[in-house]
């Protein structure tokens, strides 16, 4: 599943052509994925004009100038492409339709963007600007790693008492948005924290030092435009770049990375699922 610097790399994306734009047609090819649309998505999305998009974790949102947002969710293997784009980043007209081609929006530019899901977990829904974060999906999710209000001191007040491995902790969405199991395993060996170790047993100098570790990770991530094992692709149908950058995700039997150790890349599995480390850097 997509972590948040996919979801922002698609963002980032999309945002060009989006932004300020009129939705001139939307086609809702089927009632549901995840769940059902939500009921006449489609008028209710032609002829309105994106004013902003942003992301929330890993949600994509786009508010819209009647007063709704949609709320977009990749799933596992959702995309979202932009094709026939006017400011000429992206090369290629618009393609044929696909089978799993389930939402696609015309935009007054020339653009087209379209969302396609083969395994049909992604999601989409429309609702009030106003309020947006008390919708159920977004009201619990914990501060932006990339925002101001996430920083070391808060990541280890949350963490300093927990019970549970650090890995285990770093992925819960209510502690801090959008990390998922690749992110962590990579900021834990930067940081040489093994994922097994709880979270009470961690000093808090190295809880602090985590939170600017896990930003760093991200930035890297999205400047390589996100991580591509399976599905994901950037808007442009373009692949990620930073699965090539991965020092411990992946590479169970691999050499580590750092200078001066002969281990091997470690798997173990916890919660269902794999976490990989290096057992002589990771602590």
């Amino acid at each position: 599943m997509p972590e948040l610097p996919e979801v922002e790399t698609v963002l980032r994306g999309l945002a060009p052509s989006m932004e300020g734009a009129v939705i001139t047609r939307a086609a809702v090819n089927r009632p549901d994925l995840r769940w059902p649309f939500p009921e006449g998505m489609a008028g209710r999305l032609t002829g309105k004009r994106v004013l902003q998009m942003r992301r929330r974790s890993k949600y994509i949102l786009a508010d819209l100038d009647s007063g709704e947002t949609l709320l977009i969710h990749l799933g596992m293997s959702g995309r979202m492409t932009v094709s026939g784009d006017p400011l000429g980043r992206f090369v290629h007209s618009h393609p044929a339709a696909e089978k799993h081609d389930h939402v696609v929006l015309d935009i007054d530019n020339g653009a087209r963007v379209t969302f396609n899901d083969p395994r049909r977990f992604g999601a989409m829904d429309l609702l009030p600007t106003e309020g947006a974060e008390a919708h159920p999906l977004l009201a619990q999710i914990g501060p932006e790693p990339l925002g101001n209000s996430f920083d070391g001191p808060y990541l280890a007040d949350r963490l300093k008492t927990r019970r549970s491995p650090i890995k285990t902790a770093l992925l819960d969405q209510h502690v801090v948005a959008g990390l998922g199991n690749i992110y962590v395993c990579e900021t834990l060996y930067r940081a040489r924290i093994s994922p097994a170790r709880r979270c009470d047993r961690i000093a808090t100098s190295r809880l602090v030092a985590l939170a600017p570790i896990i930003r760093q990770v991200l930035l890297d991530a999205i400047e390589a435009g996100g991580s591509s094992l399976k599905d994901f692709r950037q808007a442009s149908g373009e692949l990620g770049y930073f699965q090539h950058s991965f020092d411990v995700y992946g590479r169970e039997g691999e050499p580590c990375r750092s200078e001066g150790c002969d281990a091997t890349i470690r798997r173990l599995v916890q919660s269902g699922r794999s976490s990989f480390y290096c057992p002589q850097c990771q602590r």
